[in-house]
C-alpha cells in the first residue's frame, strides 16, 4: 500500500469494545490528546449541528473553537487543530492532502477506518493506553504481476486526476467504464485489489481509488454501465 506521510501530528480515538459502555470516554480522550498539541485554533467537525456529547459541547463552548458539519465542508480548508468526530470511509479519505497543525479522529466504525489507519498511521487513543500504529507484516507471498496493458491506463489514469484539485473528472471516469465495457477480456484475470494497490501506489486520492475499484467490481458482478455517448466506443490503445 502506499504510505501516506504526514508532517503533523495525528491520533485516532477507539472505542474499547466488551469494556466501554458509552463513547464520552473515547470522545475525551480525542478532545485530551488535541489539546495537548502546540497549534492553531481548534476546529471541531461533526455530522450534524446537533451534538450529543458533553464533552464535545463544552470543547465547542470554548472562545475561540470553530464548529462546522459535513454539510458543505471543504476539508482542504481545514487549518489549526482538527477533531473529526465519526467519519464514515468517505469523510475520512476526504482528508487526503490535509496541512493542519494537529489532527484527531473519533472513530466510528473500525470497519470504515481500517484502510486510512494504514495508511496514515496514527496513534492510537485506546481506553487503556495510547501506542502509536504498528502496521502489521504481510506474510511473504509472490506478487502477482499486473499486465502491462493496464499498468498503463491506471498510470495514465493516475496522472490526468494528478492535473485536477478534486481528483478525476467526469470523462475520465467514462473512459474507464468504456474500455471495462469494450475490453472485457483484458480486465477478467486482474483482481479488484491488484487494482487497488496499484491506484495507492500511485499516489492516488483514496476516493480515486474506491470509485476506480468500485468499477471493476460492478464489473465482475455483471453489471453495465451507462456511458456519455462521446466515448461509447472508446477504448485505452495499450
Amino acid at each position: 500500500m502506499g504510505q501516506v506521510s504526514n508532517s503533523m501530528p495525528v491520533a485516532i480515538s477507539k472505542l474499547g469494545e466488551n469494556v466501554e459502555t458509552s463513547r464520552e470516554p473515547q470522545n475525551a480522550r480525542a478532545i485530551e490528546w488535541l489539546l495537548q498539541q502546540p497549534g492553531g485554533p481548534i476546529t471541531v467537525v461533526t455530522p450534524k449541528k446537533d451534538v450529543s456529547s458533553d464533552v464535545i459541547k463544552a470543547l465547542l463552548s470554548r472562545r475561540g473553537v470553530t464548529h462546522l458539519t459535513w454539510r458543505g465542508l471543504s476539508t482542504r480548508a481545514l487549518a489549526g487543530r482538527i477533531l473529526f468526530a465519526w467519519p464514515d470511509r468517505k469523510r475520512l479519505n476526504d482528508l487526503w492532502g490535509l496541512e493542519a497543525d494537529a489532527l484527531a479522529v473519533i472513530e466510528w466504525s473500525p470497519q470504515e477506518s481500517k484502510e486510512w489507519i494504514e495508511a496514515n498511521r496514527p496513534i492510537l487513543l485506546l481506553h487503556d493506553q495510547v501506542i502509536p500504529y504498528k502496521p502489521v507484516e504481510p506474510e511473504e507471498s509472490p506478487d502477482e504481476p499486473l499486465p502491462y496493458d493496464i499498468g498503463k491506463i491506471l498510470e495514465n489514469v493516475a496522472r490526468w486526476a494528478q492535473g485536477y484539485s478534486s481528483g478525476l473528472k467526469w470523462n475520465e471516469e467514462h473512459k474507464l467504464k468504456a474500455d471495462m465495457m469494450n475490453r472485457p477480456e483484458r480486465w477478467l484475470s486482474v483482481s479488484v485489489e491488484q487494482v487497488r494497490d496499484k491506484c495507492r501506489e500511485l499516489g492516488m486520492r483514496p476516493n480515486d481509488v474506491d470509485t476506480i475499484a468500485g468499477f471493476l467490481q460492478r464489473r465482475k458482478d455483471g453489471h453495465r454501465f451507462q456511458v456519455n455517448s462521446s466515448y461509447r466506443n472508446f477504448s485505452f490503445n495499450f
